[in-house]
């Protein structure tokens, strides 16, 4: 406990699976929880349980690829809280049936690029102005062994890979300036997104290459394993791990 104590922590797609879960494992750890997601619906119960367990909790409604609506979050959450201090970049979407890159649509390319990508660099943007203030920080985003090893449909693995770029790019840039960046690439999470996906979409092509590369029989992550990944990299505790990616995923990709 108090791995986090007074830390104001930002944490997208907040609603519901890895979001939800980092966001009660931070209130408990004494963090000031801001969480943002389009359904507001959802956002007011994870806000409304972390209260009623005695955390501290903002939530936010907040589309994150549009960037006005991303700004107007973080001047919200510096006008109520004074600063950030930990961004967790995990909002994020699929695109339907895992398309290679000769048969991606440009409708799942336009969506998938403007949340997963586009969004996690306005939020990053949005939040190092307060940062770079203060000199301290710490941005952890939620990638994918999609965007690590390639294994996925284009668009999400295009969106993902996009991530693992900015997160090196943002770690260069504050380097011993007090900010740091690190990504968390899992594979498979026992999700409500992940748990929707209609097999019956799925690309058999695409489906057959995956299989290649990675142990099906080896257990898939749930979100709490995901949660204290980030939960360290946000802490003080990993002060000195920036610019890193790190696969958690049961070993199912090795």
């Amino acid at each position: 406990m108090g791995r986090l104590d007074g830390k104001v922590c930002i944490i997208t797609g907040g609603n519901s699976g890895v979001g939800a879960c980092t966001a009660e494992l931070f209130a408990k750890e004494g963090a000031k929880v801001v969480i943002t997601a389009r359904r507001e619906a959802q956002l007011k119960e994870v806000c409304d349980k972390i209260k009623a367990a005695g955390g501290e909790c903002l939530a936010i409604s907040t589309d994150v690829s549009k960037v006005e609506q991303v700004n107007a979050m973080v001047e919200k959450v510096i006008e109520t809280f004074g600063r950030v201090d930990v961004l967790v970049n995990n909002a994020g979407v699929l695109e339907a049936g895992l398309k290679p890159v000769d048969r991606c649509l440009d409708e799942d390319v336009d969506r998938v690029i403007d949340i997963n990508t586009k969004g996690t660099l306005y939020c990053t943007r949005a939040v190092l102005q307060d940062m770079v203030k203060r000199g301290a920080g710490s941005i952890v985003n939620l990638d994918s062994v999609a965007g690590h090893h390639g294994c996925g449909g284009a668009a999400y693995v295009t969106s993902k890979a996009a991530v693992i770029g900015l997160t090196k790019h943002t770690a260069l840039r504050f380097a011993g300036k007090g900010i740091r960046c690190n990504s968390v690439c899992p594979s498979t999470i026992i999700t409500p997104m992940t748990m929707t996906t209609d097999p019956r979409t799925l690309d058999p092509d695409m489906m057959g290459q995956m299989a290649k590369h990675a142990d099906l029989k080896v257990q898939p992550c749930m979100p709490i394993d995901v949660a204290n990944v980030l939960l360290f990299l946000a802490s003080d505790e990993s002060r000195a791990i920036t610019g890193q990616v790190i696969v958690s995923d049961f070993g199912s990709t090795l």
